[in-house]
């Protein structure tokens, strides 16, 4: 039997999807997983203005793990995080619900919670800035209006700070949450959602019993989007307390800046950056070692 020889237009469409992907690949081993790697090097060395490739061993963590606005940014961290978090899937999850009925205008609805999605962190920092500044925002207007004891002054207090950012990080994401619950709500199969009422079940039982617990991949997906995006954020600080007062706003994306580009001390930078990269492997590695475990034994 003779084989016939692939002609170049046979090598060309089996070389032409890979030559196409190439770049991107590049691009993504490059700038992406390249930087981690690099950044992981800076972590162990002295680096401080420029980099240096002077090893020195956990130095750099040992004082970070000594430097207090760390472990304010850490704390604040747990505190933006865990509201941010918990509010926008809890506002999320109830819009989502409700724009399930097929309420009227929920067109008209769906374009006012999409909005924030439009706008970046940097002009929602600062609308928020803006609003509530105690001496222009909501705080003046109301005194304005006669309500000379009120005081709303969140934005200036060291104690409550974190707080205006957790309201300008809900208002910027709760839309994307509703939109990817609402998503999932009209996928799931009506058919169930029918069975369930002819067993005499009610709505609310129907949604917390059977439609909920079938969405925890989104579930899953929202809380890593929403994780991710606490643990990065960097321009809603920068545009609405830029860290202040003092560094009572502090995240860690904020003190890796400081401390890599503002203070010369890129080593330490270079360390809070591993760490918050821990961060987000603790979360996601253990979800997908059980999520992983779990198809094996199915």
């Amino acid at each position: 039997m003779v084989l016939s020889k692939a002609s170049p237009l046979d090598a060309l469409q089996r070389w032409l999807p890979k030559l196409v992907v190439a770049p991107t690949m590049l691009v993504v081993m490059v700038g992406f997983y390249g930087y981690i790697l690099w950044t992981l090097v800076l972590s162990f060395t002295n680096s401080s203005f420029m980099p240096s490739y002077k090893w020195v061993g956990l130095q750099q963590y040992a004082r970070l793990i000594d430097n207090d606005r760390w472990w304010v940014a850490s704390k604040n961290l747990l505190v933006f995080g865990g509201l941010f978090i918990g509010i926008s899937l809890v506002i999320g999850v109830l819009l989502a619900v409700l724009l399930d009925q097929r309420i009227r205008r929920e067109g008209f609805i769906r374009t006012i919670y999409l909005y924030p999605m439009a706008l970046s962190m940097i002009v929602t920092g600062t609308a928020w800035q803006w609003l509530l500044n105690p001496g222009l925002g909501i705080d003046k207007m109301l005194r304005d209006w006669g309500w000379e004891g009120f005081r709303f002054d969140w934005l200036v207090d060291p104690n409550r700070v974190i707080y205006c950012l957790v309201i300008a990080a809900v208002w910027q994401a709760s839309g994307f949450v509703i939109a990817l619950f609402l998503a999932g709500l009209r996928g799931v199969d009506q058919s169930i959602v029918r069975a369930a009422q002819i067993d005499g079940a009610s709505l609310p039982s129907i949604y917390l019993r059977i439609i909920l617990p079938s969405l925890r991949p989104v579930f899953f997906s929202a809380v890593m989007i929403l994780s991710h995006i606490a643990i990065k954020s960097f321009d809603l600080v920068a545009a609405m307390t830029a860290g202040g007062p003092g560094y009572a706003s502090d995240l860690p994306a904020m003190f890796m800046y400081n401390f890599t580009f503002s203070r010369g001390q890129m080593g330490v930078g270079s360390a809070s950056a591993m760490m918050m990269l821990g961060a987000i492997l603790a979360i996601l590695v253990p979800y997908l070692y059980s999520e992983l475990r779990g198809k094996r034994h199915d």
